[in-house]
């Protein structure tokens, strides 16, 4: 997200709160990923948790991502 906006702090509320939500979800996907391949001598995930934890990290990519597609739009159509 940082590379889309490179060395200035978007103007727009809603951008910033979308590239918030896009970088903690892709921290988060990354974070539960990791517990699905622990490492020795750690116990065994529960994989449906960590499943569900992906999935909802995903939806929320898609979600931020799609509200910044829609801002940007609005925005370049002004």
């Amino acid at each position: 997200p940082a590379s889309v906006f490179p060395s200035q702090k978007p103007k727009s509320e809603l951008v910033r709160t979308s590239l918030r939500l896009l970088t903690s979800s892709a921290y988060r996907l990354q974070s539960e990923c990791r517990k699905a391949l622990p490492a020795e001598p750690s116990p065994t995930p529960d994989i449906q948790l960590v499943t569900q934890q992906v999935i909802q990290c995903a939806y929320d990519i898609a979600k931020a991502a799609k509200q910044l597609v829609t801002i940007t739009t609005k925005e370049n159509n002004n």
